[in-house]
């Protein structure tokens, strides 16, 4: 049976619509929740820092730690391992990991216009402003997941989709009809081809979470065995890498071969860097610029990865939202000194 994927936001009243595909097609719901508790699982990584890979804000310290990319392909991975089962209705984030070459999936988009939202949030006891609030936040975090996987600015991207239901025009009852209708299209079906290539996105994304385990950020994709490595970032050394992305894929089961490429980022200013596990992550509190920034670049000379505060409002705005491991601290600052950060730090992270 095919699967059905579904993207949406807030208050677009998806509900009635989800609840009668369901009642109509006896298919199970898998949500976000639970592919996040699989994917914590498989990785053994805290499940708050997998879910944060869906949110739009990454951690200051993500260029050197990937940990947003190394959550997404452990999410890929749940999600991949997932679709063998057919006869699923994947609701939320991780349907958009399931790649175009499955074609058994029929990809759908829940949305209404932003002014209908904010009147069905309205009727919930929101106020307009917090509407326009939480609508925003929720469409920010989908448009920076569907950009960082698609490279697609808009969420609601028409070609991202098979449908797009518009709640504020189409009753539920047309809605799942024009869904079921579509389901029961002869393209949709399930086949050998779109069989294998479910299977290939299994590989991919064993490949991936392999590649991430040591260190690495790189796209994969596969073909009957056959593994394709994308390298979008320039390095200095690139015949290393390439055969280092090699060593380890051939590692996991069913590779057959292995090629690597450059993508179109390889030629951007910034340089690829294998991140190391074991280096702490470390915040530099200083008002001294220069000083500041010169000893950043001497210890990412070092490999050591570091981000920058200049006064202590900002070191401790940074270590609540963030979680650096190691703080360098000047003690004289301008407003709070570096006395009273280590004071207020030492009562909430004592570590």
């Amino acid at each position: 049976m095919p699967v059905i994927s579904i993207f949406s936001s807030i208050f677009c009243e998806k509900k009635p619509v989800i609840d009668a595909l369901l009642e109509t097609t006896g298919y199970r719901r898998v949500l976000d929740e639970e592919l996040i508790e699989r994917a914590a699982a498989l990785s053994g990584m805290d499940k708050k820092k997998i879910a944060s890979a869906m949110d739009d804000k990454t951690s200051i310290f993500n260029k050197f730690t990937h940990e947003k990319e190394r959550a997404t392909a452990w999410l890929r991975l749940a999600t991949a391992e997932i679709i063998g089962e057919e006869a699923l209705l994947i609701e939320g984030f991780c349907g958009q990991l399931i790649p175009q070459s499955i074609s058994h999936v029929l990809r759908v988009c829940i949305i209404a216009e932003v002014k209908h939202r904010i009147a069905v949030a309205m009727k919930q006891g929101l106020s307009e402003k917090e509407a326009v609030h939480r609508i925003r936040k929720a469409d920010e975090d989908r448009a920076a997941w569907v950009n960082a996987l698609h490279k697609i600015q808009d969420p609601w991207e028409y070609s991202l989709y098979d449908i797009v239901v518009p709640t504020d025009k189409m009753s539920p009852e047309d809605s799942v009809a024009q869904i079921m209708e579509n389901l029961r299209n002869e393209v949709i079906q399930p086949t050998d081809a779109s069989r294998r290539a479910a299977a290939d996105f299994v590989l991919s994304a064993k490949i991936s979470v392999e590649l991430a385990r040591q260190g690495h950020n790189a796209d994969v994709s596969a073909r009957d065995g056959a593994v394709t490595i994308t390298i979008n970032q320039n390095v200095l050394m690139l015949a290393r890498l390439e055969e280092e992305l090699k060593s380890i894929a051939e590692t996991v089961d069913g590779v057959k071969s292995v090629d690597t490429r450059i993508g179109k980022g390889f030629y951007r200013a910034d340089i690829y860097r294998k991140y190391d596990f074991e280096v702490p992550k470390l915040l530099l509190v200083d008002d001294e610029r220069e000083f500041v920034h010169t000893l950043s670049e001497r210890l990412l000379m070092r490999d050591m990865s570091s981000a920058v505060a200049y006064d202590g409002e900002s070191a401790l705005d940074i270590i609540s939202e963030d979680e650096p491991e190691v703080m360098l601290l000047d003690l004289k600052m301008p407003g709070i000194d570096g006395i009273e950060v280590l004071r207020q730090v030492k009562q909430t992270r004592p570590e």
